[in-house]
């Protein structure tokens, strides 16, 4: 039986296996760790991953992506976010929401859970595919502010898939597990603390766990559900959509199609910034066939994103809080999340704990090897060294 976990990001997904002693991330076909959390339907089928992300340059409406971010919501509770979605939504008769496109040449409507489940889906045939057997039983990441309406609808979209989760787990606690499981400098007089950021593409988590041989203790869960790398992105957006409008005279906000590369554009400038002090970005034919040139510098982009940089300290400080710990009792802050490679992050990450964040997991996998592992846990077929977690 397989032993599998699954990282559902708002942007991407990662799927993880247990098995040949240790834990393995699985490739796609396009022999990728990361598979776009994207489903596309065209006129005769639809289109995941990667081919869904390339389909949504030629036909945006149709396209349906960022779905985890509208599971368990109300349509009056993301009506602004859901403006700036290229695709088609309504109000559903108890207040949720439908999502609106054409497929097969006919109008559908599908709900957020019917979207994830697809998704699900398409995870579980790469997941297959990779090990050669059935896949049924997983352990999937949530976030820790997930309600329980949300929890519920997970665990729908899962049964759509022909999945069986074992557990929802805390993204925090899955990325704790998969950092203590290995940890093997701990402490002789006392817990090691250590403090987990997890900056993903639209939130932030914090968790602060406490490690000792052949166990670890969850102290504390802390998030903003409404601050990830997406809004670094969107400063970045503003600022050229503002540039481009001075200086070539076009509305960048008017063309879906437009807002759409200029998006993509930002997304590797942010990148680029991380790196080097300044970034180009050019696009051509942005709208009709005007081209388009512009840069930023490191600061500039750090001073648009003030605000932003500010807001990454609170829920640091709450967990902190929560725990009943002080700075000086922490051995490490540890740092994931694509969000997290911005610099001015560990710098003021640095100031505030008076030491250097550390990056020893990978940033984009912790999440989906925890899961992994848990599951391995928790399967009758499996055996794992006794390790013991305490919520």
């Amino acid at each position: 039986m397989s032993v599998i976990g699954f990282d559902i990001g708002n942007e991407s997904c990662v799927i993880a296996a247990a098995r040949r002693g240790g834990v393995e991330v699985l490739l796609n076909d396009e022999l990728k760790s990361e598979t776009p959390a994207v489903v596309s339907f065209g006129e005769k089928q639809r289109f995941f991953g990667s081919a869904g992300a390339a389909f949504a340059a030629a036909n945006p409406k149709s396209t349906v992506s960022q779905i985890k971010r509208l599971i368990g919501k109300l349509y009056k509770e993301v009506e602004g976010e859901l403006n700036l979605l290229p695709f088609a939504t309504s109000e559903g008769p108890r207040g949720g929401i439908l999502i609106e496109l054409e497929y097969l040449k006919t109008k559908w409507t599908f709900t957020p859970v019917e979207i994830l489940g697809m998704l699900l889906k398409h995870l579980k045939q790469i997941t297959e595919k990779n090990l050669q057997s059935p896949v049924v039983d997983c352990v999937i990441g949530i976030p820790s502010y997930f309600t329980d309406l949300q929890r519920r609808m997970y665990l729908d979209a899962a049964l759509i898939a022909g999945l069986k989760p074992l557990r929802l787990m805390h993204d925090g606690t899955a990325i704790a597990l998969g950092y203590g499981m290995y940890m093997a400098d701990l402490s002789d007089s006392g817990p090691t603390n250590v403090m987990f950021v997890d900056i993903g593409h639209c939130d932030t988590q914090v968790t602060l766990a406490a490690f000792e041989p052949g166990e670890m203790k969850i102290l504390s869960h802390s998030f903003d559900q409404n601050l990830g790398g997406r809004d670094f992105d969107e400063v970045l957006f503003h600022h050229f959509a503002a540039q481009f409008n001075e200086k070539y005279k076009i509305d960048v906000y008017a063309n879906v199609r437009a807002s759409r590369r200029l998006r993509t554009s930002c997304k590797k400038v942010k990148k680029v910034l991380s790196v080097y002090a300044e970034a180009p970005l050019i696009i051509e034919c942005l709208i009709g066939d005007i081209d388009v040139r512009g840069s930023i510098t490191r600061e500039e982009f750090e001073n648009l994103s003030l605000k932003l940089l500010e807001r990454v300290m609170i829920p640091c400080s709450m967990a902190l809080k929560d725990s009943g710990l002080s700075v000086d009792k922490l051995y490490t802050i540890e740092l994931v999340g694509k969000g997290s490679r911005i610099p001015a992050i560990t710098r003021i990450l640095t100031m505030f704990f008076e030491k250097e964040p550390t990056r020893t997991l990978n940033p984009c996998e912790s999440v989906a090897r925890g899961c992994a592992l848990r599951c391995a846990m928790l399967s009758p077929t499996l055996l794992v060294r006794d390790y013991k977690v305490f919520l």
